[in-house]
């Protein structure tokens, strides 16, 4: 048995097949992932990895399974997945996968080729477990995979109350112990026990408030767009290819965004931490539905165009566009007066923040400070953005409140 001690679950006890696999290159490279990214330019003490992060959603499933009754084989290959959850991770977690799935197809959950190959897959099937069905289990596939990955899941409650610890942020605060609790399966169907609506909203809201203070705040937006475009242009300009990067970790993508002449300013402009900032900032109601939909290079024929009007670099126009807001956590289900019930339905809280959400959303255009205002009002009459009044540049009221009030 190996015994770990965790800035936030204190000491994690690890045995069985999670003991063998801890220590392959495979789990270990995860020493090396930032479990929020460029979020750490925000929030310096943010500098946790995937494996502690993996450590504590080994730890919170052993415990769930404890409380489910779970024992044998299946609860062992539960044990495997929720350590081997995030080790399809690329570089910086999630900052560049939009890249990486859209020039491979594939998330960090595919993992069915790293668990089957290598050390790893040799553990497994020492231990009698089948890759192919561990990697299942973390895509949350099947009545137990909703442990791995659910609206319930253990991952989900690591994460938060971890990603808090470390930011400094308390909104993330959850009560990990009653959730574990209060699990149980209905029909196959991972729920909240009787008696737990409130205890579902906790989770909820706890999301909700983490989203725009810490996982989506303008300057983790704007840096992690600058790092997904000067990654975008590393695999442009040299012989490496998507499976590659995704295989890198932070330090690796690093030193060869570094090394690159074609990335060598932003990796400059990363380690000094000289970030584009905002020149428009627009909320949803102010957007034309259109933009939304618009496909990766539909937005980059839009980025050459302002920067070609403004007189500046093509690259140094960013158009980020989020995706419409959505609350996957709202669907969560709970056992209300015997029957089980979608927490969206049941909680009028739901609404409530769901109408936050939409009021949080924002489509933003990062450029250098000095072209801030001209590529504001350019990038605004190209994308048919109605903003009330015609406020496009940065000012301390409205849609465009500088950086500094957030640093």
């Amino acid at each position: 048995m190996a015994t770990i001690k965790d800035s936030v679950h204190d000491h994690i006890e690890i045995t069985g097949v999670a003991e063998a696999l801890l220590d392959t290159p495979t789990v270990q490279r995860l020493r090396h992932i930032s479990q929020l990214g460029t979020v750490q330019l925000v929030y310096p003490s943010a500098n946790h990895t995937r494996f502690e992060h993996s450590l504590g959603v080994y730890h919170l499933a052993d415990r769930a399974l404890d409380e489910l009754g779970i024992e044998g084989r299946q609860a062992e290959r539960i044990r495997a997945a929720a350590l081997l959850h995030d080790v399809g991770h690329g570089p910086f977690s999630h900052n560049i996968e939009e890249l990486t799935h859209r020039k491979t197809g594939k998330y960090h959950d595919d993992v069915d080729e790293l668990l089957a190959a290598g050390e790893v897959g040799e553990i497994l099937r020492e231990h009698d477990l089948d890759p192919g069905h561990i990697a299942g289990l973390v895509a949350g596939d099947g009545q137990f995979g909703q442990l791995v990955s659910g609206e319930l899941d253990v991952d989900r409650m690591d994460y938060l109350v971890r990603d808090a610890h470390h930011t400094g942020v308390p909104y993330g605060t959850i009560d990990t112990e009653r959730l574990l609790r209060e699990l149980t399966f209905v029909d196959g169907e991972l729920v909240l026990a009787a008696g737990n609506v409130q205890t579902a909203e906790s989770l909820l809201l706890a999301r909700a408030l983490m989203n725009p203070t810490v996982y989506m705040h303008p300057v983790a937006r704007i840096s992690k767009a600058m790092l997904r475009r000067a990654s975008e242009r590393l695999l442009a300009t040299t012989d490496l290819d998507a499976d590659e990067l995704r295989r890198m970790d932070d330090h690796d993508l690093l030193v060869a965004l570094r090394q690159t002449d074609a990335t060598a300013a932003f990796a400059e402009r990363y380690d000094d931490r000289r970030l584009f900032k905002r020149a428009v900032w627009a909320e949803l109601q102010h957007v034309p539905d259109d933009l939304l939909s618009l496909d990766h290079d539909e937005i980059r024929e839009l980025e050459a165009t302002v920067a070609d009007r403004a007189d500046i670099a093509e690259g140094e126009v960013i158009i980020e566009i989020p995706e419409k807001p959505s609350m996957r956590e709202s669907s969560t289900r709970v056992v209300v007066n015997g029957e089980i019930r979608n927490l969206g339905a049941q909680s009028p809280l739901v609404s409530a923040l769901r109408t936050a959400q939409r009021g949080q959303w924002r489509l933003g255009v990062y450029t250098t400070p000095s072209a801030a205002e001209r590529v504001g009002r350019l990038a605004a009459e190209e994308l048919g953005l109605e903003i009330p009044g015609g406020l496009v540049t940065e000012s301390r009221q409205g849609l465009h409140a500088t950086l500094d009030e957030f640093e």
